[in-house]
């Protein structure tokens, strides 16, 4: 460790001079306080940082917002198929983040025309969910999750809430039904794709996906109904079973756990931030300013795996060589301080990365999907338990040790019993 308490430098791995002095970005002690990371990174390194993967894996960290916009815009530089990249001999078959890597027949991984035919299957099977029927269910879904501890005068809200709901409204929307064991081991097995625990295997959970989702495809095409997976089966461009399985987990994935975080980082900003306790309750103005705000300084996807450099090519006064990793710094990117000088973010305004950026950035209309899930989830809790608050120290709150997504381990909550 540095006098700054930050860990020190590596060594560059064999053949990988540009790494000298990369810093290791798996079991960090500081993943509590992720910004300072990036404010020493962007320090030391300018807006593109040398780091190691698990593993010790060499990638770059892009920082800078106009860096994440440039590379995100090229895709003829920066591509998304993962089999370019020039580690592939030095990753084991068990490696952690294989299941963001690892190359799947996916819009994910998709370049071109086929990921223009592939998103916009997405794109127009979302456009098919009415925003305020969405918002009706996600309210009786509120409604029911509440009904269950409103009595008790206290609460869990991550897991009670923030976690459940919009696993519930997704999967209702893909036409699997809202409970039940498979459902229950889908969420679970998603979590640990996306962010294991000590013990997990997130290989075997993400495999495990892809067969409920498989079973899904089959129930659907055998009788479709008016969901997401059906409209993507009798879609004219005919993409095959695996590719709309594919697709799907994706979809799941991008909606479920990021709209839980942006859900319970926005009501932790609601319950321990002054600006917004004096209008709290019932402050539909301030629970639209707190939703931004956390995208600018909360981001529930912190960084993205990834980008491959298609050629050797220079950015951020770096030198890329062809086959090169690029993660993609969101939240550094939200809080550059090349765009807010003065330290000031602005949550005013919607020009965040959170939802990426490009052909490549989530699809239209799941940003807005995703925001009537997380505004209708703070609204209602906060209409329903008027007098919530904090059952903690805000100092003592802490977060999921991830460096991809931002969220609370827990937000234990208080608040006068509700007697149904």
């Amino acid at each position: 460790m540095t006098d700054s308490g930050y860990p020190s430098a590596h060594p560059a791995p064999p053949g990988c001079p540009a790494h000298t002095g990369a810093v290791r970005l798996g079991g960090l002690e500081y993943q509590q306080t992720p910004s300072q990371l990036y404010r020493a990174l962007r320090r030391e390194h300018g807006p593109l940082a040398p780091v190691l993967l698990d593993g010790d894996i060499p990638a770059w960290l892009v920082l800078g917002y106009s860096e994440v916009t440039y590379v995100t815009s090229h895709d003829e530089l920066f591509a998304r198929d993962s089999r370019r990249w020039n580690q592939w001999e030095n990753i084991p078959p068990d490696w952690p983040l294989l299941p963001f890597v690892g190359y799947q027949p996916s819009v994910l991984f998709t370049e071109g025309e086929d990921h223009r035919r592939r998103a916009g299957v997405i794109t127009e099977a979302l456009e098919g969910v009415d925003q305020f029927e969405l918002s009706h269910d996600c309210r009786l879904i509120a409604d029911d999750l509440i009904a269950r501890f409103a009595g008790s005068g206290r609460a869990e809200l991550m897991e009670d809430f923030a976690h459940a709901l919009p696993m519930r409204a997704v999967v209702q929307m893909c036409g699997m039904p809202t409970s039940g064991e498979d459902t229950r081991r889908l969420v679970d097995d998603l979590r640990i794709s996306l962010d294991a625990g000590e013990g997990d295997d997130p290989v075997a959970a993400y495999g495990r996906v892809g067969e409920r989702l498989r079973q899904l495809v089959k129930d659907k095409r055998a009788a479709p109904g008016p969901d997401v997976t059906s409209r993507m089966l009798t879609h004219p461009a005919g993409l095959t079973d695996e590719e709309i399985v594919q697709d799907l987990i994706s979809v799941i994935a991008a909606a479920q756990q990021p709209t839980a975080n942006w859900i319970c980082n926005t009501l932790r900003l609601l319950l321990t931030d002054e600006r917004f306790a004096v209008n709290v309750s019932g402050g539909r103005l301030s629970v639209g300013e707190a939703l931004n705000e956390v995208l600018w300084l909360d981001t529930p996807t912190q960084n993205f795996i990834g980008r491959w450099a298609v050629r050797d090519v220079q950015l951020g006064g770096r030198q890329i060589r062809a086959g090169d990793c690029l993660v993609l710094g969101l939240a550094a990117a939200n809080t550059d301080p090349q765009i807010w000088p003065e330290g000031h973010v602005g949550a005013e305004n919607a020009a965040h990365l959170s939802f990426s950026n490009g052909e490549h950035r989530c699809p239209y209309p799941a940003p807005l999907l995703a925001d009537v899930m997380a505004r209708t989830a703070v609204e209602t809790l906060l209409e329903r338990l008027p007098d919530l608050v904090l059952a903690a120290d805000p100092a003592e709150l802490s977060w999921r040790p991830s460096i991809w997504m931002r969220g609370l381990s827990a937000l234990p909550v208080r608040f006068t019993p509700v007697m149904q």
